[in-house]
């Protein structure tokens, strides 16, 4: 089984109850041709750096996924019908990819950002209540050190 990154652009001029279908379409077409969808990035609408079907703006995908090449074949024919999907590419990343470690991998990203999550909810915490003025050190001495420069002789 190889792994695949494929980017496309949809129009953003399409409503959210059009596009909605559209994605779930990819994502579902992924599982059908026995294939593992990795990650799904919508990266949302950018301005494009050159008209694309009279289009100056679109709303990027990226997807990461593993699977043969009749999946890829069917992914990239559904592009080609869907007259929404102003361009796509696939890249090849890895052949004969390691499933079941790519699986664990991202288990353990996953994991990673929410502990990584956690922490920066901590860290919110802890600035609003250093700006709301509530300390936690109240009652705790704290012995300041002067430089040598200020010490008297």
């Amino acid at each position: 089984m190889n792994r695949y990154e494929t980017t496309f652009i949809l129009e953003t001029d399409i409503p959210e109850t059009e596009r909605e279908p559209i994605l779930e379409k990819v994502k579902s077409m992924i599982p059908q041709q026995n294939g593992f969808l990795l990650i799904f990035d919508d990266l949302g609408s950018r301005k494009l750096a050159y008209p694309i079907k009279k289009k100056m703006h679109g709303r990027y995908i990226r997807l990461d996924y593993c699977g043969n090449g009749n999946l890829v074949d069917n992914l990239e024919r559904f592009f080609r019908l869907d007259h929404r999907i102003l361009k796509y590419m696939t890249i090849l990343l890895e052949k004969n990819a390691d499933l079941e470690a790519l699986k664990e991998a991202l288990k353990s990203d996953e994991s990673q950002s929410k502990e990584v999550e956690t922490a920066q909810t901590n860290e919110n915490a802890e600035a609003e209540t250093a700006e709301t003025g509530e300390d936690d050190t109240a009652g705790i001495e704290t012995e300041t050190i002067q430089p040598e420069s200020e010490i008297e002789e």
